[in-house]
C-alpha cells in the first residue's frame, strides 16, 4: 500500500475564550453565520466564507493541545487575524462595528506603507484582528479574498 498523498488545506481557526455566551454573542453579533449550533455552548462554529471561525473555552482547548493555560498572555501572541475588505470606508465600518459590539479598538485605521489602509481591534478576549484592504488583494462579491498569480 503506498503512502496517502496529504494536501494541505486551512480549514478552521479555533479561539480559545473566556466566557462562550459572550464570545458566541460577539462575533454573531459581527454578523459571522453561526453553523452546526447541535454543539450547543460546548463549541461554536461560524461560516467566515472559506474557512470556520470556532470558538471553544480557553482552558479546554489548552489542555486538549497539551500546553497550561495560565499565565495567558497579555502582549502581543504573534497572531493576528484578517477581514479584508473592498474600500477604506469598509475598514472603517468594520472596526466602528466591532467596537460597537464589545471589541477594543487598537489600532485607528491609517494608510499603510505598502499602498493599503488598515486598522487593529481586539476581541473580548484579546483576539487580534485587522481590517485592512490591501492592493492586489481582491474581495469578491462573495466575500471570498482572491490572490494573484
Amino acid at each position: 500500500m503506498s503512502p496517502e498523498i496529504v494536501v494541505p488545506r486551512f480549514t478552521v481557526v479555533t479561539l480559545g475564550v473566556s466566557e462562550m455566551r459572550r464570545s458566541i454573542a460577539f462575533y454573531a453579533s459581527l454578523g459571522f453565520a453561526r453553523k452546526f449550533r447541535a454543539t450547543g455552548e460546548a463549541v461554536a462554529f461560524f461560516d467566515t466564507g472559506g474557512t470556520v471561525l470556532a470558538l471553544y473555552p480557553w482552558d479546554a482547548l489548552a489542555q486538549d493541545a497539551g500546553l497550561p493555560d495560565a499565565p495567558r498572555p497579555q502582549a502581543f501572541r504573534g497572531v493576528t487575524l484578517a477581514w479584508n475588505c473592498r474600500s477604506e470606508a469598509e475598514v472603517d465600518a468594520a472596526l466602528a462595528a466591532a467596537v460597537e459590539k464589545g471589541a477594543t479598538l487598537l489600532k485607528a485605521a491609517q494608510p499603510t506603507d505598502y499602498g493599503g489602509y488598515c486598522g487593529y481591534f481586539a476581541d473580548p478576549d484579546g483576539h487580534v484582528w485587522e481590517a485592512v484592504v490591501a492592493p492586489g488583494i481582491e474581495v469578491g462579491d462573495d466575500g471570498r479574498v482572491r490572490l494573484p498569480e
